[in-house]
């Protein structure tokens, strides 16, 4: 379980792949400072499970389906990445329940200044936008934020000058894919109405 609040941005060292699978090591001091194989970081807002752990680099190892679901397959050495560490059972929660389960990607298509703020849109899927709602909320690249509003075809954020400086997605040229994970309330809450 995560909660959104990414902890520090790390850097990829590599995506290669390896005896028939795929690897991806990120170099990252704070997540790597306390971290164990076996235990799960959030990577861009994909849980993934440590393989190997050596000095401030973590590597992890990634399944067809996270490739297929993700936007890792597009990481290049060097690429920033957002790093959340599993959140501690006496931890606080500053963002929202976040598990790290990417439900698809969305595309950067708009961002705005106002003030010292950046008005975010993101193209999204009819899938997924089904899921947000004005003033609830999205994990974007592990990020979690709260929605502006939405519309036909994206859904609107913003950004406040600190969260800038501390995630990757105001580095991200417009139209990167980013990863999207919906509230998995709402998609609880949409089966069990499904099968009344």
């Amino acid at each position: 379980m995560f909660t959104g609040i990414v902890e520090e941005m790390g850097r990829v060292e590599a995506l290669a792949e390896i005896e028939g699978g795929w690897q991806l090591t990120v170099r990252g001091p704070l997540a790597a400072s306390d971290s164990r194989l076996g235990d799960s970081i959030a990577v861009n807002g994909v849980c993934l499970t440590i393989t190997r752990h050596e000095g401030d680099a973590l590597s992890f190892g990634l399944a067809p389906e996270t490739l297929a679901r993700t936007n890792l397959g597009d990481l290049q050495p060097g690429s920033p990445v957002n790093l959340e560490r599993a959140l501690p059972a006496n931890g606080r929660i500053g963002g929202h329940f976040v598990q790290g389960h990417v439900d698809g990607t969305g595309r950067l298509v708009e961002r705005t200044v106002d003030g010292d703020s950046l008005r975010i849109a993101v193209e999204t899927p009819p899938d997924l936008l089904r899921y947000l709602v004005p003033k609830g909320y999205v994990a974007v690249d592990g990020t979690s934020l709260t929605v502006i509003d939405v519309r036909d075809d994206r859904f609107t954020f913003m950004l406040v000058a600190y969260t800038q400086q501390h995630i990757v997605l105001p580095g991200l040229p417009l139209g990167a894919r980013l990863n999207l994970e919906v509230d998995v309330l709402a998609k609880y809450a949409e089966k069990f109405l499904a099968g009344r």
